[in-house]
């Protein structure tokens, strides 16, 4: 149980006890900490409900707490200031660990859905934050206790294979596959990541000007949704060599996936979705749609489309298969999905389709959707010449900044270990910090810097903290606060519970974010001001000691939830 919590239940128990009746009690880090390290406001809900004067509850309160409380004043019209001894916060700090601050619920079954790759194209700054937030709270849900279940879901079907097979038959229509009266085994394609990346633009320019090319683009399309043998085999190759870029980027973002599907792996559930889904369906112009209205809605809500005039599948034909998949296979109680806050509307619809044809029961589905990334200009992030900038473009971007800031005694054969982490703890801490719906400007000369709230601002202070575990490294417990700043550390760590309870149900990380930045910060005072290693007191020492060891465990556990890994040095 964390530190408040603790004292929550324990203050409840002491006003039921008094005799007033309360659900909850709310013990606050407190805004002016002259006053106290925490606030409860307790006697002012109580004063209401029993016609009394809250400061004579406050009083009675006051009274009968126990000695872990210190430095003890009513304020105002009755709110109680007060702070913990420092040898209740040395107790608590020196025999709980990191995971004592998560106050877990009953654990579930979750899946999340992140990523959001399209097969056969590159991935762009756009599927950043999904990575990054998706990864994030993938590790918050699970340090909750959850069962967790998470799956990439690729874009594998749709114009881009009709795109690309299109394409392939240009440039080599002698390949058996194009040739209908063959009747040997296919060969494997030769075929690599760089040819489709080349491709696919190629492709869709070609279909953009031709309405014959664009016709062909639409059959091939079909064809694979009817089940072409020869067709989806092609794709499914294309995917595959596709597949291996894709999970070198993630890999590089730290992102974890028990499952790499995509919609290809739910076209064999379309059939039975659709029987389940049959009685509420209906045609329009020749299309299959289902009403998803309420009575109480504010702002209209079309209709969803399920199957086109043609007969062939699109994105919500497959979102509903893969739900009724997911629901089969894991009978998850919540299913999550982590993608742009501007396909609001379509989760909406997809996700009240599920409820109301009965293929979610049980489930909770929920769209944790997120703000755009923009350049210095304030615009959408784009390349020079105008295109959409590819995530390795960015990801080059920041290492061109970080390596101008490494120190030139550092070994070669170190240094590009050090230029990743630093550069992928300056992409997500960046990305985390702003509220997740928060559309936020990204410059790389600024958020690569070792000053302010940014990702090398946080491992520096894990570099200094080695630095000193280094130099003097003593085997004891803390046995004296012996200032202000090692105080205020450890009253600022005692709030880690509320971070994370409040990123756990707000699905925003946000709150650990600033944490971090807040403990580094109170952490760098407390080291510019003590010489730690020609410390005379050696009780002192070994305070300090113990409590920069404390103090290393609770940041590498924050770092770690973001996907953040530390470095040695700088």
């Amino acid at each position: 149980m964390s530190l408040i919590k603790e004292n929550e239940k324990y203050l409840k128990e002491l006003i039921n006890n008094l005799g007033y009746e309360i659900d909850n009690v709310s013990l606050e880090p407190s805004s002016r900490k002259e006053f106290g390290q925490y606030q409860i406001n307790s006697s002012m809900l109580l004063a209401s409900k029993y016609h009394m004067n809250p400061r004579e509850i406050a009083s009675k309160i006051v009274q009968n707490l126990d000695s872990r409380f210190t430095n003890v004043n009513i304020q105002g019209p009755g709110f109680i200031n007060l702070s913990l001894t420092d040898e209740y916060l040395m107790n608590y700090f020196n025999n709980k660990s990191f995971n004592d601050m998560v106050d877990k619920e009953n654990p579930k079954t979750i899946v999340i859905d992140f990523g959001g790759a399209n097969a056969a194209k590159s991935l762009h700054v756009g599927h950043m934050r999904s990575a990054n937030i998706g990864e994030a709270l993938r590790r918050l849900l699970l340090l909750f206790g959850n069962n967790v279940i998470s799956d990439v879901h690729l874009g594998d079907l749709g114009r881009q294979a009709g795109m690309l097979i299109s394409q392939l038959e240009l440039e080599q229509p002698n390949l058996p596959y194009f040739d209908k009266n063959y009747k040997g085994e296919y060969p494997k394609l030769e075929i690599t990541a760089k040819d489709l990346g080349r491709m696919y633009p190629l492709a869709s320019k070609l279909a953009k000007e031709d309405p014959v090319r664009m016709e062909e683009v639409r059959r091939i399309t079909a064809e694979i949704d009817k089940g072409n043998k020869v067709y989806t085999d092609l794709w499914k190759q294309m995917v595959e060599v596709s597949k291996v870029e894709i999970k070198k980027v993630y890999n590089e973002l730290n992102c974890h996936f028990d499952l790499f599907e995509g919609e290809l792996d739910s076209f064999k559930d379309i059939p039975a979705t659709t029987e389940i889904m049959k009685p509420y369906l209906y045609e329009s112009e020749g299309a299959l749609v289902i009403d998803v209205a309420k009575e109480d809605d504010k702002k209209e809500m079309p209709p969803l489309l399920y199957i086109k005039t043609d007969g062939a599948t699109i994105y919500a034909t497959r979102d509903l298969a893969t739900i009724y998949s997911r629901v089969k296979r894991f009978d998850p109680n919540e299913i999550i999905y982590v993608v742009d806050d501007r396909q609001g509307l379509y989760f909406e619809q997809v996700f009240r389709a599920a409820y109301k044809t009965g293929l979610v029961k049980n489930a909770k589905l929920e769209h944790v959707g997120f703000g755009t990334i923009n350049g210095i200009d304030g615009k959408p992030y784009k390349t020079r010449d105008g295109g959409v900038m590819e995530l390795s473009t960015l990801i080059s971007l920041v290492k061109d900044e970080i390596s101008k800031k490494i120190k030139d005694e550092i070994k070669d054969e170190e240094k590009e270990e050090i230029i990743n982490k630093l550069t992928i703890a300056t992409i997500k801490y960046t990305d985390l910090l702003p509220y997740r719906k928060t559309d936020y400007i990204f410059d790389p000369v600024k958020f690569s810097s070792i000053d302010g709230k940014t990702g090398p601002y946080i491992l520096y202070t894990i570099v200094r903290i080695k630095s000193i575990l280094n130099k003097v490294d003593i085997d004891s417990k803390m046995t004296n606060i012996c200032n202000d700043e090692m105080r205020n550390v450890l009253v600022k760590m005692t709030e880690i519970s509320n971070a994370l309870t409040n990123a756990y149900n707000e699905r925003t990380l946000n709150y650990i974010a600033e944490m971090l930045y807040d403990i580094c910060s109170l952490f760098n005072k407390f080291y510019n001001n003590c010489n730690i290693v020609n410390e005379q007191n050696m009780d002192n020492k070994a305070s300090y000691v113990a409590f920069i060891k404390i103090v290393y465990n609770y940041i590498k556990n924050l770092l770690n939830i973001l996907a953040i890994d530390e470095v040695e040095k700088m």
